[in-house]
């Protein structure tokens, strides 16, 4: 999801990660092949089977390899990525809503949401095991960590977060902001949207807000839910995952930002944040890339402006390369990381144990 000042509005989650990164993750595909005319806004589905070429095979093969990924897995040999890779994968929709590109491809393992030009992995579902082996996984440690209370979620995509919290802590009461529609009935009809807005026998539910939370404008026509749902500090945490064209949006890069949606949180309450991998220009010396180390946090801007606005109250992680690559924050005093550890799912132990907390930044302008 973005918000209303952005030239491309997107919702959703960005898929970054060593093997996929912003720029390798596009469909080699032509873009005409599924959207024919620039000037449709919208579009039936093209049900159709692909025998995909080889980019597009490792493409996918990759994604797969990685969503199917467990923090206690090794990696797979070079016969088994082969065969992931020679696998077909199904278009099963591709249509043109006013905010994205939207494709969603099917194989036997999983399915995946691509969205925008850049045709980047904004959600999975797999079939036959629940986590993702990416930054999705890390929202299901924020519950046990807030108070008892509503949860939202700011970038709704194709509710892979909300499946998984939901499956975990069933009595949470989420609230998911998506800024397209169409997206959100897509996610309905193809990721199981739909089920989550049905209580579970906990109580639990997902309620969906179409708009952009993160707009306040008069002339913003979605003003009305923001002022219902977000406007006063109902909220025990937000779980943020915004991205425009596979950047973090520029919102999210400034302190303004930040201290604004801070109150949107009650008394101890938590932002938790996807902040994508590291700049691009940001890890570069003399012009060249130089391998990105554990320490560099202060050198991604997303996370600088959060150190600015919450100084001495911010932690942060990097995900490995085999599960992203992500740079992900949090907010408030750093957890007591055995006593957290214990309270999450096993798969996510020892995870939970690689927050760290933010050195206070000091001079330095964004």
């Amino acid at each position: 999801m973005s918000s209303s000042s952005s030239n491309c509005l997107v919702s959703g989650s960005s898929f970054s990660s060593s093997l996929i990164t912003r720029s390798s993750c596009s469909l080699a595909i032509r873009r005409n092949e599924f959207f024919p005319s620039t000037q449709r806004r919208s579009g039936s589905d093209n049900n159709s089977t692909i025998n995909t070429n080889k980019t597009l095979k490792t493409h996918f093969g990759r994604v797969l390899c990685n969503s199917n990924a467990q923090s206690n897995q090794q990696p797979k040999g070079e016969e088994n990525i082969k065969e992931e890779e020679e696998e077909e994968y199904r278009v099963v929709t591709a249509v043109r809503s006013m905010h994205n590109d939207i494709i969603i491809v099917d194989t036997a393992k999983a399915r995946f949401l691509l969205l925008d030009s850049t045709h980047n992995v904004h959600s999975v579902l797999n079939k036959g095991q629940k986590w993702t082996g990416s930054y999705w996984d890390e929202f299901v440690t924020l519950p046990p960590i807030v108070p008892e209370g509503p949860i939202a979620i700011y970038g709704l995509g194709g509710g892979t977060a909300a499946h998984l919290m939901l499956d975990v802590w069933p009595h949470l009461q989420l609230h998911g902001w998506e800024i397209d529609q169409m997206l959100i009935d897509k996610a309905r009809e193809y990721f199981g949207l739909s089920d989550l807005e049905t209580r579970t026998k906990a109580g639990g539910i997902l309620n969906i807000h179409i708009g952009d939370a993160l707009s306040s404008t008069d002339d913003n026509p979605t003003r009305y839910a923001v002022v219902e749902c977000l406007i006063t500090n109902d909220h025990v945490g937000i779980v943020i995952d915004l991205f425009s064209e596979g950047n973090v949006l520029a919102q999210l890069q400034e302190v303004a930002t930040w201290l604004e949606l801070n109150k949107k949180l009650m008394p101890n309450g938590r932002l938790m944040v996807n902040c994508g991998d590291i700049d691009e220009k940001s890890h570069l010396v003399n012009g060249k890339a130089h391998n990105r180390s554990a320490d560099t946090w202060d050198k991604h801007s997303t996370i600088k402006a959060l150190s600015k606005a919450f100084p001495g109250q911010l932690s942060w992680k990097r995900m490995p390369d085999t599960h992203g690559a992500n740079y992900l924050a949090l907010t408030g005093p750093l957890p007591d990381l055995t006593s957290w550890s214990a309270m999450v799912p096993d798969v996510l132990s020892e995870s939970v144990r690689q927050w760290r907390p933010c050195a206070q930044f000091q001079d330095e302008a964004l």
